[in-house]
């Protein structure tokens, strides 16, 4: 019976699609000089089809290539983008140009060339900074931009191809704060992950801003979204053309992905299903309710726990629980780290970078955020907020004034214990001297076992 409804499926398929085709055969008729029809020069239109034959395997797959880019279109932008081939979008974090036409790139002047014959009076120029924290000033001054510019080729004057490709390009920067293990995650991997995950690694990445340390880190993850190797390295001062490009990554929230925004609308359980199949993972689906193991993440020199042999202690003797010490140096090997991580059924740490490993916990395992004096907001917008979107119950322990080195310091009376309000007038410098970079902690014993007590009743309430 199967092998009989096959190929009334197809049927179904084929005359689904074809009023699309048809669409998009109109549009070529009716758009003397449309995204299908350059050459790279753009200079001529040989090879071009007339309205009545039907369309070519190459015809085909340039609008198969269109209908994938324009799922990173904005759905106000579709329109024009269909009729132009080109669409340019901006938001309070990214911006991103999408091309489904030829483009020239000159790496040396991180130049890219979009030649059209279309009514163009002068050239049309744009420059895009690929890397998603526009909101932030500092990030963005590291980040160099690509320019785009947009003409008649005999106005721009494209330099000549030396490398062809036959995939599109996505450019993109991991400049800005991507060193740290919580950016490099939040401003990259998982918008990489966004905008280019349905090309199904038909794609070539293009970093504006090559850093061997940052690319090696991470270099599973890119290899597992292209299946080309990654141009933009030093070495490499060649004119690349690309039948299409993105520039920019999509972005939605912090460490989130917006279901209603993606283009085939995956989610963060996608994403972490990605991220723990890119480092073999082997998945844990049970937790251990009678003798849960926890993950502490040590840190050393700031936000320390000064009495961490009794933290351990208490959560191994009085509670049961089997602790892992993860230790600085530790983190830094998403190759083993994750493993470790997944084992784990709760991950308690002070606010920073190391909670980012949360990702790989298994879904339903508990984070124990412990909250720094003065960093409440940092701590729920970065990690407390996010949390269930990922997957994971979530527990703050906010520091009182006694547990903080602050306090032994300043005294309870100066203004860093008693009035973290009027250092954040000061501006973020500030706040990172006194609440980032000086602050221990002394965890209050008795508190804490509470809160571990509770974490222990979540691990085992599927209502949460």
């Amino acid at each position: 019976m199967e092998k009989k409804k096959e190929p009334i499926l197809k049927k179904l398929l084929v005359f689904s699609l074809l009023p699309i085709f048809t669409l998009f055969l109109l549009l070529c008729h009716h758009q003397q000089h449309s995204f299908s029809s350059y050459s790279y020069e753009g200079l001529d239109n040989s090879g071009r089809k007339s309205s009545d034959e039907f369309l070519s395997e190459r015809e085909v797959e340039t609008l198969k290539l269109h209908f994938k880019l324009r799922r990173l279109v904005n759905g106000k932008d579709l329109a024009k983008f269909d009729t132009t081939g080109y669409s340019y979008d901006v938001d309070d974090f990214t911006e991103i140009s999408v091309i489904s036409k030829p483009v020239i790139y000159d790496q040396k002047s991180s130049t890219l060339y979009v030649p059209s014959n279309e009514a163009i009076t002068r050239p049309k120029k744009t420059r895009v900074q690929p890397y998603p924290r526009r909101e932030d000033p500092t990030a963005m001054k590291w980040v160099k931009p690509v320019q785009i510019v947009m003409g008649k080729a005999s106005r721009i004057r494209p330099p000549a191809c030396q490398i062809k490709h036959d995939v599109p390009a996505l450019f993109f920067s991991f400049q800005g704060f991507a060193d740290n293990p919580f950016h490099a995650f939040n401003e990259v991997v998982i918008p990489l992950f966004l905008t280019s995950w349905h090309f199904e690694s038909r794609v070539q990445f293009v970093l504006t801003q090559y850093r061997r340390e940052w690319y090696w880190k991470y270099a599973r993850v890119v290899e597992k979204l292209s299946s080309f190797d990654v141009i933009g390295t030093d070495a490499d001062t060649h004119v690349h053309c690309f039948p299409a490009a993105v520039v920019g990554l999509r972005y939605h929230e912090n460490l989130a992905v917006n279901r209603s925004k993606v283009p085939l609308g995956y989610t963060m359980q996608s994403f972490r299903q990605f991220l723990w199949k890119t480092y073999n993972v082997k998945v844990k689906t049970a937790l251990n309710l009678k003798k849960p193991k926890v993950l502490l993440v040590s840190r050393k020199g700031s936000r320390e726990f000064l009495n961490e042999d009794e933290m351990v202690h208490m959560m191994e003797n009085d509670l049961g629980f089997q602790v892992y010490r993860a230790l600085p140096n530790e983190t830094s090997n998403l190759n083993k780290f994750g493993q470790v991580v997944n084992s784990c059924d709760m991950m308690i740490g002070a606010h920073g970078a190391g909670l980012t490993n949360g990702l790989f916990l298994p879904t339903g395992a508990v984070m124990i955020q412990i909250v720094p004096l003065g960093l409440n907001w940092a701590s729920d917008h970065y990690f407390g907020e996010p949390a269930p979107g990922i997957g994971l119950k979530y527990i703050r322990y906010k520091i009182w004034r006694n547990e903080t080195s602050l306090y032994e310091k300043y005294g309870p009376d100066d203004p860093v214990v008693s009035d973290p309000a009027s250092i954040w007038a000061k501006g973020y410098m500030a706040v990172k001297k006194a609440y980032v970079d000086e602050q221990n902690f002394r965890i209050n014993l008795g508190r804490f076992k509470v809160v571990l007590l509770d974490a222990l009743k979540l691990i085992g309430d599927s209502s949460v």
